[in-house]
């Protein structure tokens, strides 16, 4: 008999911010990485962002940019010790709707499966503290006890398409009966997949391609969560982005 699976993305969907950004600034807290050099890259971006200069992909795409940068070289010994402190401290940054979400969907013996484009070494403690069936990351390559600077990446939608695949051969989903979430157009081709799409906090980019796709347009949940209420919105995607503005 087929299983029942939930897809969840990471970043913005469980964790309330960016897991690679977290390290990224925790590495420069620990002195790992040259303190002014990796601060004053991150403060730009993030200024011309919190400006609205760009969309939010394209923010966390120049993030990641930055950070592969950074941390090519560092031995893998200091990247494991600074994810272990990541997920002591913040790994309990996360929206209520979407902990409750796994919560439930394990309690119905459904499969659980953690699908992000953040580091694979962050991922998968993420995906042991809240006990989920598999999870898959950006996988950033170690020769020697260094990271080389290559990356595998998980962040993209043809990306997370491809594991899903994988994922529906190791453990016989049912895709009609399965669940996903995510909040930014790298999730749209996961949340095409299912029976159940739910966007979380969408980004603007994520709310212009669910108007666009019949599929999603007539299906997808949208959830807003915002300091302690938690919003579920019908998909009139029309009107959401009319009162965006």
């Amino acid at each position: 008999m087929s299983k029942i699976a939930a897809f969840f993305d990471i970043d913005g969907t469980l964790y309330r911010d960016s897991l690679l950004i977290e390290h990224f600034r925790k590495l420069i807290k620990y002195e790992i990485i040259d303190e002014k050099e990796w601060s004053d890259h991150l403060k730009a971006t993030y200024m011309n962002w919190d400006k609205r200069q760009g969309n939010y992909d394209d923010y966390l795409y120049e993030i990641s940019d930055q950070y592969l940068e950074a941390i090519s070289g560092l031995s893998k010994s200091n990247m494991d010790f600074v994810s272990d402190q990541v997920i002591k401290l913040k790994a309990d940054r996360v929206y209520k709707f979407t902990r409750s979400r796994i919560n439930w969907h394990k309690s119905q013996g459904h499969t659980v499966i953690f699908i992000s484009g953040s580091p694979d070494f962050l991922v998968s403690r993420m995906a042991k503290k809240y006990e989920v069936t598999d999870n898959i990351g950006s996988s950033y390559i170690v020769k020697d006890g260094l990271l080389t600077g290559e990356v595998i990446p998980m962040w993209d939608s043809n990306s997370k398409d491809k594991a899903i695949d994988s994922f529906v051969e190791k453990y016989d989903i049912d895709m009609l009966k399965s669940y996903a979430y995510g909040d930014t157009a790298g999730d749209l081709a996961m949340l095409r997949r299912v029976g159940h799409p739910v966007a979380i906090n969408p980004s603007r980019e994520f709310l212009r391609r669910i108007k666009e796709d019949s599929y999603l347009r007539s299906t997808a949940k949208i959830i807003i969560e915002r300091k302690d209420v938690i919003y579920q919105v019908n998909p009139d995607v029309e009107h959401i982005e009319a009162g965006c503005k």
